[in-house]
């Protein structure tokens, strides 16, 4: 079992929508493997987005848990808002975990309708079960794009190989080093709200995607 794992059949419910412009669509089967990813890493802050005076919800990950984004300064002010804000909503996520919430302010400050219930999911599956987890999550290959009606397109991979999953009923740690399925691949939709907050609508994901291969 792996994060991403939990989360394609998590994020499956959010439905299957068109990627105008970035190739793909549903979850993101395409058969080309994504080039050139961006090897700096960085860690989002709320002041890269364009809604630097909103205020803010707390989010705290436990001292275990590492979430690595890469490629998040493009060049283009827009787009790093929204790759700002789609990192926030993933570490909203596990922040909500380690609260053993499903309704966290974060979590839904950066989330909203199909998006913010599949989220919902996957954080109560977790608590429901009593599961945790550990190490590296890596979040490369970042792509954005914007459709016609002003939302914008968030294609991204996850590396979970230096990840570890507890078992929070039988207590057995699993690791998934070189296992193809340690990575996937997320089509995201976020709409931007009033706030000027880029907040996540719909989620698609494939588990062991080949476009996230090493």
């Amino acid at each position: 079992m792996t994060r991403g794992m939990m989360r394609t059949g998590a994020f499956a419910t959010a439905g299957i929508f068109l990627l105008a412009g970035c190739g793909g669509g549903g979850g993101g089967d395409s058969s080309d493997k994504i080039k050139g990813a961006d090897a700096a890493t960085h860690s989002p802050s709320p002041s890269a987005s364009a809604s630097a005076g909103v205020q803010r919800p707390k989010i705290t990950l436990p001292s275990r848990v590492k979430n690595v984004f890469e490629g998040q300064h493009t060049g283009d002010p827009k787009k790093d808002a929204v790759l700002a804000d789609n990192a926030l909503r993933i570490n909203s996520i596990d922040d909500a975990i380690a609260r053993g919430k499903t309704d966290t302010p974060a979590l839904d400050f950066y989330s909203s309708g199909a998006g913010l219930v599949s989220a919902q999911v996957f954080v109560k599956e977790w608590v429901a079960n009593g599961d945790t987890w550990g190490g590296v999550d890596r979040y490369y290959n970042r792509r954005v794009s914007f459709r016609a009606d002003g939302a914008a397109v968030v294609i991204y991979c996850s590396d979970e190989s230096k990840a570890y999953f507890t078992d929070g009923k039988t207590g057995k740690v699993e690791r998934s080093p070189g296992k193809s399925d340690a990575y996937t691949l997320y089509n995201t939709r976020l709409v931007e709200s009033p706030q000027g907050v880029w907040r996540t609508v719909d989620v698609t994901s494939k588990g062991g995607a080949s476009q996230c291969q090493p």
